[in-house]
């Protein structure tokens, strides 16, 4: 079994920037795919980035394309996203997730995704 642990959130004003990383430990398969998601208390799920194992192939969501970057270090089985010009509405629980299939996780908001980390919460401040 594959077990994701979220790190590197906190609280930031807005402007600035925060690097979260997801590890990935135990049974991790080969040639994973990794993403992020977000949500605020009472609303859906977010998808936010993804990325394929060879780094090859990424994805983002509309609303952090150009502000967010997405990358991993597969010898550290280790993925980050790079959060820039951070606004208060990015506040939320950032989840983890992997899949063998990028598309999986950029797609139908997560839902048939089987792997989770259990989130992080990311608080900007205006």
């Amino acid at each position: 079994q594959v077990q994701l642990v979220e790190s590197g959130g906190g609280l930031v004003q807005a402007g600035g920037s925060l690097r979260l990383s997801c590890a990935a430990s135990g049974r991790t398969p080969s040639n994973y795919a990794m993403g992020w998601f977000r949500q605020v208390p009472g609303k859906e799920r977010e998808f936010a980035a993804a990325i394929s194992w060879s780094g090859g192939n990424v994805y983002y969501g509309e609303s952090v394309k150009g502000r967010f970057t997405i990358s991993r270090d597969n010898a550290k089985n280790t993925v980050y996203l790079q959060m820039n010009s951070l606004k208060p509405e990015d506040t939320a629980v950032y989840y983890c997730a992997a899949d063998l299939d990028p598309m999986r996780i950029a797609t139908n908001r997560g839902r048939y995704l089987e792997v989770w980390g259990q989130g992080i919460l990311v608080t900007v401040s205006s």
